[in-house]
């Protein structure tokens, strides 16, 4: 009969066991639910590969019953010898109605030799009794008594009452699985329920677009942080629940052993990429989050600084999110050469030192990301800035560290090593102009062309359409240049960044239609030809006297 207290304990461990399946292994606490094995690695007493002594478990019913050592070329074929010998021997004690097994340890060329039932299972040798540290007797007597108490438990285990008695904790446990699962789904409906129905900030009349953006990409991302956490919940309850399952009976213990020894290694690797790329949903989360505060509040800003952080936190957000990508990926490397069991240790030192090398030899991808930080830092332009560097621009559509990316007017997409970047400019800093040259015949009224034009780009600055792209009264700066086209007069319009071409264009459509309306024309290239030939001269004045 089993204790009252099984069932509870076997479905405590089924929940614990979810979280600690990737661990490798656990201790050995009750009879209904074994142990996991524990994977040796080989240990070396010799230089030669050949005659370097490994060890490993003997197993009965997936139980880890003693281990042995040989060399390595001698290892295999003995361990193989010895599982096969006492699954006969076993066999043949579970089909005998005797209860007790009967084990010795007799001596055969002055080694102790094990015998079970007058059946010949193994000798023990000098190698097995050094991974005891002990005696070979004293081992050979260890080994036989565990061979004892494990034969006699794997026979009750047969029984039928503790077959009937496992099943109904299997029973339990998958019941607590699927309330767990089913618990879990619910939750996650809840979750992803609230989060559709709460309200956003970024949802108030008041809200920024940048503001707007940064809170919609922290929902995704905490929303994708909370999909994946589920997700592997519901993996650990019926992973864990099912291997769980697995152990409670003798017959489909091995198959335990043999997940464990096939999935423990993919299992970790698993895990630690899952984790990393929650860890990196959850770093992008914080990084919007916190810009978002940081616009909202208007904290160290300034009226004239709040407009241009807006557009650079596009950028800053960009780069952050690389940045913390990188770490998260490095980290989430080392993790899982550790979970490998990999000393780390090593490759670090090993690391240094090809950085160093790597260092030296990239020394323009250096010099591209110092620049790239200081471009940043300085806030010489941003994502959707229009920069002009050397003889090429357009907008700025990739910024980071190690490059930018601008796209001109004719859709070709450059790209721009940060170290080649010397000189830049940024044609939508803070604000920009729309710089006018008005030309005007010489015949007009140059007085009443003035009024005309100043009278259109008041007029302009006084729609409502166009009010928030003006930020300041146009001026008309008055005759400029006295050219081939005529009078030529300079206006200067102050707009909000990139919106000068927009600006432009609408102030020279309303003052072709005002000229037309005024009688004032707008000159085409005049040219005086003067003509020196002496005798075209005297035939143009012998006509005249005719």
């Amino acid at each position: 009969m089993q204790p009252k207290g099984h069932l509870s304990k076997g479905l405590i461990i089924a929940i614990a066991s979810s979280t600690v399946i990737a661990g490798g292994s656990v201790p050995k606490a009750t009879a209904q639910i074994p142990f996991l094995p524990q994977l040796q690695t080989p240990s070396s007493v010799s230089n030669d590969s050949n005659n370097r002594t490994v060890s490993g478990w003997v197993y009965l019913d997936g139980r880890q019953l003693f281990q042995i050592a040989a060399s390595r070329t001698n290892f295999p074929e003995r361990l193989e010898d010895i599982q096969k010998k006492l699954e006969t021997i076993s066999q043949n004690y579970f089909q005998s109605p005797a209860k007790t097994v009967k084990v010795e340890v007799r001596e055969a060329n002055k080694l102790p030799v094990i015998y079970v039932n007058d059946q010949y299972l193994m000798t023990v040798t000098s190698e097995d009794a050094g991974l005891r540290q002990l005696d070979i007797s004293t081992s050979a007597n260890q080994i036989a008594e565990a061979l004892r108490e494990d034969l006699q438990r794997a026979k009750q285990e047969r029984q039928t009452q503790f077959l009937i008695d496992q099943g109904k904790i299997a029973a339990a446990t998958g019941v607590a699985m699927i309330v767990m699962s089913l618990g879990v789904y619910g939750w996650q409906r809840r979750s992803l329920r609230k989060d559709l129905l709460q309200p956003s900030p970024s949802t108030s009349p008041t809200a920024k677009p940048i503001t707007t953006q940064l809170n919609h990409q922290q929902k995704q991302h905490l929303q994708e942080a909370k999909k994946r956490l589920f997700q592997l919940t519901q993996a650990g309850i019926w992973g864990g629940g099912s291997f769980i399952i697995l152990g409670l009976f003798p017959y489909t213990r091995a198959f335990q052993v043999g997940i464990l020894n096939a999935a423990q290694f993919p299992l970790r690797l698993a895990v630690v990429a899952l984790v990393t790329y929650v860890a990196i949903r959850l770093s992008y989360a914080l990084i919007d989050r916190f810009s978002s505060t940081l616009i909202s509040s208007g904290a160290f800003l300034t009226p004239e600084s709040s407009e241009r952080l807006q557009l650079r936190v596009s950028t800053f957000s960009g780069v952050t999110k690389s940045i913390a990508t990188a770490i998260c990926v490095g980290v989430g490397i080392l993790l899982a050469l550790v979970s490998l069991g990999i000393d780390i240790v090593p490759l670090l030192a090993g690391a240094s030192l090809v950085g160093v090398a790597v260092s030296l030899a990239s020394q323009n991808l250096i010099k591209d990301a110092i620049n790239g930080f200081l471009i940043i830092l300085e806030d010489q332009y941003a994502l959707g800035d229009v920069i002009a560097v050397g003889n090429v621009g357009g907008l700025v559509e990739n910024l980071n560290l190690r490059m930018t990316q601008v796209r001109d007017s004719e859709g070709r997409l450059i790209t721009i090593p940060n170290s080649e970047i010397k000189v830049v400019a940024n044609l939508s800093s803070r604000w920009s102009r729309a710089d006018l040259t008005v030309p005007v015949a010489y015949e007009a009224d140059v007085n009443e062309a003035l009024k005309l034009i100043e009278h259109i780009a008041l007029e302009m600055d006084r729609d409502p359409q166009w009010q928030r792209q003006i930020i300041e009264t146009p001026q008309v700066l008055g005759i400029d240049l006295f050219g081939d086209r005529g009078l030529m007069i300079r206006v200067w319009i102050k707009t909000q960044p990139l919106k000068q071409w927009d600006v432009a264009r609408e102030y020279r459509r309303r003052l072709k239609v005002a000229f037309d309306q005024a009688g004032i024309s707008i000159p085409v290239p005049q040219q005086a030809i003067w003509v020196n030939d002496p005798q075209l001269l005297n035939s143009q004045a012998n006509g005249k006297a005719d």
